[in-house]
């Protein structure tokens, strides 16, 4: 894996453990495997990461930082994958578990005419939440489950190719 090229745009974990909106943390940011880098931390937190990119809710990082704190996955990882849904992906990707959800729920695609007015959110927001609720909730927890198979296989084939070059340098 990349690992000098993550570890370059980390930031420094001891900024961040004293960090003064950080201390109600406590000695729950003294745990290696939210900075550390190895094949359990960094495939949980791309489970983590992707699972909270796809909430349709304010603050994805902070849910991604506590899911972090309990799985005891890679902190700066984790937070860093909720960038996938940014205000340029939001529209697509949040349309797409909309579907997924209307799809899983056995509804019809109901087409919404789209106007900027707060009224117009309010009257489609009820129409609209729940299958973009449970899209996003079974999105998420497909492309966790995905990501974190993937991220151990490759890591696990990025070392095997490690020791092969350096079996083959040695000869």
């Amino acid at each position: 894996m990349p690992r000098k090229l993550i570890k370059k745009y980390m930031p420094n974990e001891e900024a961040l453990r004293n960090h003064k909106h950080l201390s109600w943390l406590g000695k729950h940011l003294h745990e290696p495997n939210l900075w550390h880098m190895n094949r359990k931390s960094v495939s949980r937190a791309f489970a983590v990461g992707i699972f909270c990119a796809f909430l349709p809710i304010p603050m994805q990082m902070l849910v991604a930082a506590v899911l972090a704190l309990f799985m005891h996955s890679n902190l700066p990882i984790s937070v860093g994958l909720v960038w996938l849904t940014n205000p340029l992906t939001m529209p697509p990707i949040f349309y797409g578990t909309y579907l997924v959800g209307t799809a899983l729920l056995g509804g019809a695609d109901t087409a919404l005419e789209f106007e900027m007015t707060m009224e117009w959110l309010q009257d489609s927001l009820s129409h609209i939440w729940w299958p973009l609720l449970l899209g996003s909730v079974v999105c998420g927890l497909v492309g966790a489950v995905f990501s974190y198979f993937a991220i151990r296989a490759c890591w696990a084939w990025s070392v095997g190719r490690n020791w092969q070059n350096r079996r083959s340098r040695r000869r």
